[in-house]
């Protein structure tokens, strides 16, 4: 387990909103020891730091009364969605208030016609598709995990949709939020874009929490596609297939999503979701459009795929084939957990240029090798952004240690190669010593704005920033 570093306890202040928030909200705050550790980190190696009590608002004025109490007694807020962030973004080093959002998880509006919605922060991703399925539309930002949408919002999360689509800054068109003082603020309109004043939006998409508390969304929408395809194809070796990745996005084909399993992943697909595909490393691709557009990018993919030694190359437009493949994608973590029955999985992420992708991919299997570490990788591989979940015994004192010596390596390459130590897990506290690493001076005005707005560090303290 993984040491996180506390942070000063403001006691008198603690017990003080503890009481008032008891005497105000009854049962929906809660101090149990149970439920204070799961509000604390629990996904990964972080050790668990957990709040002093859980509140459980049911709107934005709940939430400002919440966080005004807290800041006219100094208590730290640590606002809580799923719980499935990587980096002990939950954490809470100083004890103090985690506001936990899920019962706030209403769909307010949907505008069919302009493509957009307003949701509350407790809508998780796939709720939301549901309630859209109907309409036609669909949200394509899609993580691993049934993430709550504030919490992919605040931690500027994407997923396997990103090289056509984007991350969720690219799709989000303003935000309601409570500041530190306790204020609603709306950051912009519904118009698709703006030239007015600074961009807060932006501002709080990836601020973890640290600027603000995240009460409305309002999302861009897609129309579910005519015609949709999904391939396969595996390929001799990494640099292959990596290789392949690059020439289809020069090429210009529009793929939609297109992820890489090394072979060690694609023999836990196999097994977890009762595949046979060949165990060597493997391409899966999915293309939106015309029925005769998603034929020709196969095949165009296809050729270029031939190119590099790929083989078993195979498209489907069929749903339930295509569900099985992806599904199998999206189960990657526990899966993986079966190759190494027992282990702990550690996952991280970098992402990197794409021309660099091969030679850093290939670099991180060569140096799991050298540390004796169990490490398959996957990645959304058409952005340049890949995961390794390293497999470690967690009572084995010399395999954490060579655990931690390989994050540190991989996000100081990933970093060298003009790329970023995350592309989607965020900093929260694992990954803080990079971020001065990656953008030096500019962390400065990071924390000059924090100090601005946040003068007294109660939005979840000791995430992000150096210190």
């Amino acid at each position: 387990m993984v040491q996180a570093s506390a942070l000063p306890r403001n006691e008198t202040g603690i017990e003080t909103v503890v009481g008032i928030l008891k005497q105000r909200f009854g049962d929906l705050l809660q101090t149990g020891t149970s439920i204070r550790e799961q509000h604390g980190h629990t996904t990964t190696w972080i050790q668990n730091q957990s709040p002093d009590a859980v509140v459980f608002p049911h709107s934005t004025d709940e939430v400002a009364e919440i966080v005004k109490t807290c800041a006219a007694h100094k208590v730290p807020v640590i606002p809580f969605g799923t719980g499935t962030s990587l980096e002990g973004h939950v954490n809470a080093p100083a004890g103090g208030i985690s506001m936990d959002l899920t019962q706030m998880n209403r769909i307010l509006s949907v505008h069919a016609e302009d493509l957009d919605c307003v949701v509350q922060p407790g809508v998780t991703r796939e709720d939301l598709n549901i309630h859209l399925r109907d309409q036609g539309l669909f949200f394509p930002i899609d993580p691993g995990a049934n993430a709550s949408l504030g919490g992919m919002a605040a931690t500027r999360a994407s997923g396997t949709n990103a090289v056509r689509y984007g991350t969720m800054k690219d799709n989000i068109l303003s935000l309601e939020a409570v500041m530190p003082d306790g204020q609603i603020i709306r950051t912009g309109q519904r118009a698709k874009k703006s030239s007015a004043g600074y961009d807060l939006t932006r501002l709080l998409i990836g601020a973890e929490g640290t600027l603000g508390i995240i009460t409305e969304i309002t999302l861009r929408l897609q129309g579910i596609p005519e015609a949709i395809s999904s391939a396969r194809c595996s390929f001799p070796t990494v640099d292959a297939a990596c290789r392949a990745v690059m020439m289809t996005i020069q090429f210009g084909i529009p793929v939609a999503r297109i992820e890489l399993l090394d072979e060690r992943s694609v023999s836990a697909a196999n097994a977890y979701s009762k595949l046979d595909l060949p165990e060597t490393p493997l391409l899966l691709l999915e293309f939106h459009g015309s029925d005769a557009g998603v034929v020709e990018q196969a095949e165009t993919f296809g050729q270029i795929a031939e190119e590099f030694g790929g083989t078993d190359f195979a498209a489907t437009t069929s749903t339930e084939e295509r569900n099985k493949l992806w599904q199998a994608r999206h189960d990657m973590y526990w899966a993986s957990l079966q190759l190494r029955p027992g282990a702990s999985g550690i996952s991280t992420d970098v992402c990197v240029p794409i021309s660099r992708l091969a030679e850093c991919v290939t670099a991180a299997q060569d140096k799991a090798a050298e540390l004796n570490l169990l490490a398959p990788i996957v990645g959304h591989v058409g952005d340049g952004n890949f995961h390794t979940l390293l497999l470690i015994d967690m009572e084995n004192a010399d395999e954490v240690a060579n655990a931690e010596t390989f994050v540190g390596w991989l996000n100081d390459l990933a970093i060298s190669m003009d790329g970023t130590c995350t592309g989607e897990h965020g900093i929260g506290q694992g990954k803080k010593p990079y971020l001065e690493k990656e953008l030096g001076a500019a962390t400065q005005y990071m924390a000059m704005i924090k100090a601005a707005l946040d003068p007294d560090n109660i939005m979840n303290p000791g995430k992000i920033l150096p210190g």
